[in-house]
């Protein structure tokens, strides 16, 4: 059930500030001393008010690993972060390849209610690569599914690959790559570089990111359907998307906040924190998605947030997995990375952190202006608050893998609001 709040003195975008009505779950005035008589009144002087941030790319582990998140443990933190909307990843156990499966997720996300759950459907029975999931079935059940990966591995196939960007057009869907030649990556650890001579890793190509990508574009322009790109890693990739837009091929591409922020020198002492998928890249690759995100060639940010139990990642390096949490952080980082550099205002950040997420991942109701007749989905952001050290002890994630433990990252989020339901006030969530 939907509250009554009247907003004080926010800073849409990080404009004037003004105040903001939200009644009946939706936003029904702005403006400045509005008399809302029975509302709760918060006071939002110095805060920015953003559209609720959409995150293309959440691994909520629920079916079947709960040791490391659980539905509502992951969107707990969603909403901590200023997320009001995320796309479930299909990599659960059982595998999300099916509409019975997909439906327990989004159930899930309906019952714990922080954010809107989107599951994400397979794009092959079991990630396995050799036969097409339940594509249509997903799309007709009540979770509505409307993208689809085997992140985690990628579509090999390149007749496969085909043939799912095909068949999604009849319901208006997306297949989302993760772009990996598997041949060209057997055994790799890091990315292939000086460091991980250094380190004696074997490497990860920047080319096995990008043949995919390559492909992929020209199946999508050939069948001219919907292709999303995972978690963008190099300069490389950059200019074949780039590259694609400009013939007009329906690319989008995301990038993740620690891919915009950290490079592969961090795993200079073999700490397992900093092994991801893809790795950690050059510090020149990190200029260049920065760049891309904000002149858009890169669409949007998605936090590709991956828990693993302490088990998993405290380990030697080659045994342990890959993978970051990331919801509570990436706006913080996002902040870091693109806001203090200039290469993005807030409204470029509501643009990538929703309402092109938004849009790529078909999500009613969320990526919408601050406005009236708007759904009240709104995030505040303390963009004065000083940087403080991330502490993953505090978060609400089930798991503490975050590369950014200690690091001092500015702005903090205030508050959520979810249909104009507050999830979270004063930085943290309300029940």
């Amino acid at each position: 059930m939907s509250e009554e709040w009247l907003i004080a003195g926010a800073s849409i975008l990080g404009g004037t500030p003004t105040d903001i009505h939200l009644k009946d779950g939706v936003i029904s005035e702005i403006g400045d001393n509005l008399a809302a008589p029975g509302a709760t009144v918060l006071d939002a002087r110095g805060l920015i008010a953003l559209p609720g941030l959409v995150d293309l790319h959440t691994h909520l582990r629920e079916p079947g690993r709960e040791d490391a998140e659980t539905v509502e443990t992951g969107t707990r933190a969603a909403a901590l972060g200023g997320f009001t909307a995320v796309h479930a990843m299909a990599n659960t156990e059982p595998v999300a390849d099916t509409a019975g499966v997909v439906e327990q997720v989004w159930r899930l996300g309906e019952q714990a209610g922080y954010v809107d759950v989107r599951p994400v459907g397979a794009v092959t029975v079991g990630l396995n690569g050799r036969q097409l999931a339940e594509l249509g079935a997903m799309a007709d059940s009540a979770a509505r599914v409307r993208v689809f990966s085997d992140d985690g591995f990628c579509v090999a196939d390149p007749l496969l690959m085909r043939r799912a960007l095909e068949y999604v057009k009849a319901f208006d869907g997306v297949i989302a790559q993760h772009a990996q030649e598997p041949r060209l990556t057997e055994g790799a650890q890091l990315n292939e570089g000086e460091v991980a001579s250094r380190l004696g890793l074997a490497g990860w190509p920047a080319a096995a990111e990008e043949a995919i990508i390559a492909r992929d574009c020209l199946l999508a322009a050939h069948v001219d359907a919907a292709l999303h790109v995972c978690h963008v890693s190099t300069a490389g990739s950059v200019e074949i998307i780039r590259w694609a837009k400009g013939r007009g091929v329906q690319v989008t591409a995301e990038v993740t906040p620690h891919h915009l922020l950290l490079t592969d020198d961090l795993a200079g002492d073999y700490n397992p924190v900093f092994k991801v998928n893809p790795p950690l890249r050059t510090k020149a690759d990190v200029d260049a998605l920065r760049e891309a995100l904000a002149d858009g060639t890169i669409d949007c940010v998605a936090t590709d947030h991956a828990p693993h139990p302490v088990e998993a990642k405290e380990t030697e390096w080659a045994a342990a997995a890959n993978g970051m949490t990331g919801l509570e952080t990436a706006l913080r980082v996002v902040h870091k990375a693109m806001v203090e550099t200039g290469l993005l205002d807030w409204a470029g950040v509501a643009d990538r952190m929703s309402a092109r997420p938004a849009a790529i991942g078909r999500v009613p109701g969320h990526g919408l202006p601050v406005a009236p007749g708007s759904p009240a989905n709104i995030t505040l952001y303390d963009a004065r608050a000083a940087a403080t050290p991330v502490d993953p002890t505090a978060h609400a994630s089930k798991s503490r893998n975050s590369p950014f433990a200690g690091m001092a990252l500015p702005g903090g989020v205030a508050a959520t609001f979810l249909r104009g339901t507050a999830t979270v006030l004063d930085g943290k969530v309300t029940r």
